[in-house]
């Protein structure tokens, strides 16, 4: 016991923490395949990188393929791009909420038309410009953009035009009826909700879009229709002056339901649809300018964007492999996890109409994959780091990577503070940069969960101590080595 004691005493500080350290590990005779198998700790890492591998499976199938799947902006795809000018129905100037009311609709019927990253804006006084991504029709987008929407219902034996009745009487379809011709006893003000569906003749595969009314509408469209009933009379269903259907009233509709015809077909429907969703404009907008942006410049933008990911991906790669060796590979990995999750993100939103790839998206992209690559140093710097203060390897990745994954959270936070108020605040496409530097840091947090921190810890339970000179820490074990040497050496001297 005495001479137990006194060995105790003669080892120095450093030396009785690694005797310690040493005697809480497992025995390397215990390091079997069975003993692999009942470590808790390797269980855990083992099934954090089983269930990533399986998120990254589905995340390959929702991107592939990349160009098809990730919708791309109008800098980068092409699309239409319209100036509309607004106008008052008496031809005075319209104010500044009139401009803003009619700037509102609009952006909510360019929404309705399904497109994503669509920039709507107000140019000088009386102007709107317009820009849709991926659509080639600007005729199509500036009928359903610039519809007044102003739905009206008039008795046909009301209306005072002689010349659009004979139109009207004889089948004819779209007939503009004089302005000041006609009353409406009911307007669109009045509608509850929009529907498409098919028409009543559903072998004639044409569409219609049904209306429901609310009280005050149902109630006036009864007492006109019980009024027109025993004479089978008609009503006119007038869209921004232009008749749409006129049919016959058959009998008192009390359910409020009205359907519009027209032998739409389900595009035309739907843009239908989209005008009397969106209410009708305080002002008449009409074309002024337009064009179809080619997807030729933006391309080859993309093209540069992507090359100059690569390349900084390859030289980061090189540094890596150099300075850090085998270690390298977790940086590797990391930035491969980084890049699969980043595009099924984009992917999935892109789905849902949520996104599209703007050249200021791109630059977020690329800001991100250097972010998450000096993540990853990070943490390898800390855990080689933890090494030559002299701890275990095991010891050193779970306390390296802890603390290098914190200083990591700190920058990112900063970073992601600018980018929600880029993305909250700004307009247009720097927008999409907020948001595609806002997504990369979460995918930079998921990776360093998910796939540094349990990668290195599994590594850390046996393969790295075995082969330090593949991993790069051979020469961090011999500093670590050194230390405690000057430390056993100094205090031997100070015992003696």
């Amino acid at each position: 016991m005495a001479r137990e004691k006194k060995n105790s005493e003669s080892l120095s500080g450093v030396d009785r923490w690694n005797a310690t350290e040493g005697a809480a590990r497992p025995k390397p005779a215990r390091r079997g395949r069975r003993g692999r198998k009942s470590d808790p700790h390797r269980r855990r890492y083992a099934s954090t990188l089983v269930v990533l591998l399986a998120v990254l499976v589905a995340c390959v199938i929702a991107f592939t393929p990349v160009g098809e799947k990730i919708t791309q902006g109008l800098d980068i795809r092409g699309g239409v791009s319209v100036i509309m000018t607004a106008s008052k129905p008496d031809g005075s100037a319209p104010s500044a909420d009139d401009m803003a009311t009619a700037t509102t609709i609009v952006q909510n019927r360019v929404n309705s038309l399904g497109a994503s990253e669509t920039t709507v804006q107000k140019q000088g006084d009386k102007s709107i410009l317009i820009q849709i991504p991926g659509a080639t029709d600007a005729n199509q987008a500036i009928k359903t953009i610039g519809q007044t929407g102003l739905l009206e219902f008039v008795r046909l034996d009301e209306i005072g035009d002689a010349d659009a009745l004979a139109k009207i009487n004889a089948g004819t379809e779209d007939v503009k009826l004089k302005s000041g011709t006609y009353t409406p006893f009911m307007t669109g003000s009045h509608i509850d909700s929009v529907q498409v569906g098919q028409s009543g003749n559903s072998l004639s595969g044409d569409y219609a879009v049904n209306i429901k009314l609310d009280g005050t509408g149902s109630k006036k469209f009864a007492d006109v229709t019980g009024e027109l009933a025993p004479t089978n009379g008609r009503i006119a269903i007038v869209l921004d002056g232009v008749v749409k259907s006129a049919p016959a009233v058959q009998s008192k509709i009390t359910g409020g339901e009205v359907s519009i015809t027209g032998k739409f077909t389900l595009k035309e429907a739907q843009s239908l649809k989209t005008v009397l969703d969106s209410g009708s404009l305080p002002v008449t907008l009409k074309y002024s300018e337009s064009r179809v942006v080619g997807p030729t410049l933006g391309q080859d933008s993309l093209t540069q964007g992507v090359v100059a990911i690569a390349v900084g991906v390859a030289i980061v790669v090189v540094y890596l492999f150099v300075f850090y060796r085998g270690l390298g590979l977790l940086t590797l990995g990391s930035l491969a996890v980084f890049g699969i999750v980043y595009l099924g993100i984009l992917a999935a939103l892109s789905h849902f109409g949520l996104f599209a790839l703007t050249l200021p998206g791109l630059a977020g992209v690329v800001l991100t994959t250097g972010s998450a690559a000096d993540s990853s140093i990070l943490v390898l710097e800390r855990f080689r780091e933890e090494i030559r203060m002299g701890r275990g390897v095991r010891a050193a990745s779970v306390s390296g990577a802890k603390h290098g994954i914190m200083t990591s959270l700190d920058a990112d936070a900063v970073q992601l503070v600018t980018a929600l108020a880029l993305f909250l605040f700004a307009i247009g496409s720097v927008k999409g940069f907020g948001l595609t530097l806002a997504l990369g840091i979460a995918c930079d947090v998921v990776t360093m969960f998910c796939f540094k921190a349990p990668a290195l810890r599994l590594l850390a339970l046996g393969t790295i101590e075995r082969h330090p000179v593949f991993w790069g820490v051979n020469q961090d074990l011999a500093e670590a080595k050194r230390r405690q040497d000057a430390q056993a050496k100094k205090g031997g001297v100070r015992n003696a």
